[in-house]
């Protein structure tokens, strides 16, 4: 497994498995965050990186989503560190197995519920920072998709709402999408956050999204439809 450090705050860990799976280590105000848990070979590796770096015990696990690689390390890393590992309310459900995800035939329960809690909310429902980062829904690859902006280091950690081409955002895998023109919508969080860096799970740093957002969202567009 190769570690990167991406900005003051985030470390990325990343394995090849026919494409990168990338992980994220966010050390703010004492606090450890792992966001996405990988694949399960990556766990000895996770554990490893967080006690070499002597910056602190594990404090949570935040998902992006449910998907079956970004969970696969939990169940491992919490038998060394119980820590509370947190997802969109509306993903709960799809990764515990009471609903099928999207155009999928079964549930699959990747996830045990007594271990996932949501995402804290205020009194007005808006998501709240945890560990120096600040969620937002961004549905379309799944429905309780998240992406995490560390203010600070202007860094979006976008799980799987773009993947990346020649230093360039790129549409997610289709075949795992099942709304590709809610997932183009919610790309438009670049417009808004207008972050220096995005870090993707399957693909590399992307750096000034906000410069080539409109080509991307076009793109993708003209393709759906074609």
């Amino acid at each position: 497994m190769k570690a990167k450090r991406v900005s003051e705050h985030i470390w990325s860990l990343n394995i090849w498995m026919l494409i990168p799976v990338h992980v994220w280590v966010v050390v703010d105000k004492g606090e450890v965050t792992l966001v996405d848990a990988g694949i399960p070979s990556m766990a000895k590796g996770i554990i490893n990186f967080i006690e070499k770096l002597n910056m602190g015990s594990l404090t949570r696990i935040l998902l992006t989503h449910g998907h079956q690689d970004h969970i696969g390390a939990i169940k491992p890393i919490l038998n060394q560190n119980k820590v509370p590992v947190f997802a969109h309310q509306i993903e709960i459900p799809y990764m515990t197995g009471e609903l099928a995800y999207p155009k999928r035939k079964k549930p699959e329960q990747n996830v045990a519920k007594e271990i996932i809690q949501p995402l804290p909310e205020d009194i007005a429902g808006n998501l709240m920072t945890i560990g120096g980062l600040t969620p937002y829904h961004t549905p379309g690859h799944s429905p309780g998709h998240v992406a995490y902006f560390h203010e600070k280091d202007q860094v979006l950690l976008a799980g799987d709402l773009f993947t990346s081409k020649k230093g360039k955002l790129h549409r997610p895998m289709s075949i795992f999408t099942p709304d590709m023109n809610e997932a183009v919508k919610s790309s438009a969080i670049i417009k808004y956050l207008k972050p220096k860096k995005v870090e993707v799970c399957h693909g590399y740093t992307v750096l000034n999204p906000a410069d080539h957002l409109e080509e991307y969202m076009e793109k993708t567009l003209a393709a759906i439809k074609s």
